[in-house]
């Protein structure tokens, strides 16, 4: 499974692969981007760690929903 990253980046947000130089996409704003990642993902497995704008990490998500691997509520 990929792990990508969604991150503040100079004058707006971007969705990278960890590891890669270039950003797999860049949006204006963070909630665009977020909005993106079930079309991006569609057919793939990925987990998705979104940080805050300070740079910590505010959540995870797993793509698709089916394939994370804790079963909890919320």
């Amino acid at each position: 499974m990929d792990t990508y990253h969604v991150s503040p980046a100079g004058d707006g947000w971007e969705l990278k692969k960890t590891g890669a130089d270039k950003a797999s996409r860049r949006s204006a704003t963070k909630a665009e981007l977020l909005g993106l990642l079930p079309e991006l993902f569609a057919g793939q497995t990925a987990s998705v760690k979104i940080h805050k704008a300070d740079g910590s990490i505010e959540e995870e998500r797993t793509y698709p929903r089916a394939a994370d691997p804790r079963r909890s509520t919320g």
